[in-house]
């Protein structure tokens, strides 16, 4: 049951995000200027549907891990990246927020390196399963930093 949950944490945020997002997602969106490595809409759902799910196993092994300082730090990262990670998609998408949501993602994207690095105290398997999370929102981060500066 822990699993479940821990797994339709970052799914049901992610989707909620989503939901609350879509109307700039398909207008906006559109008619903004894209660099030459912007991907194709259609790689973005199921690329964050697995983050979610590897970002809720990682929360699995981490609350059943032993009660530690670094356990505790690791869950409270976990809720500071979801919610960061949440906001993003409102502040650029909903509010056309580029350059604020382009230091925002830094700041996910740091956020994220301090989880995993903390989770990593604490299990290994849990801090591996976030390397793809932070490659891309690394890769994120260019791309807003990108659509930020061709649209100013």
């Amino acid at each position: 049951m822990r699993l479940f949950f821990c797994l339709l944490i970052p799914l049901a945020i992610g989707g909620f995000s989503g939901y609350l997002s879509a109307a700039g997602v398909n207008d906006w969106y559109f008619t903004i200027n894209k660099p030459f490595f912007n991907p194709p809409s259609w790689v973005f759902g199921p690329v964050w549907t697995v983050l979610y799910l590897l970002m809720g196993y990682s929360l699995y092994l981490v609350l059943k891990a032993e009660p530690s300082e670094a356990r505790t730090a690791a869950i409270w990262l976990f809720a500071v990246q979801i919610t960061l990670n949440f906001l993003w998609s409102l502040i650029f998408f909903r509010w056309h927020m580029m350059g604020f949501a382009f230091a925002e993602i830094i700041l996910l994207w740091v956020t994220i390196l301090l989880m995993t690095l903390k989770m990593h105290q604490v299990s290994t398997t849990a801090a591996w399963l976030q390397l793809p999370y932070l490659l891309w929102v690394g890769f994120a981060s260019v791309l807003s930093g990108s659509l930020w500066w061709l649209n100013r």
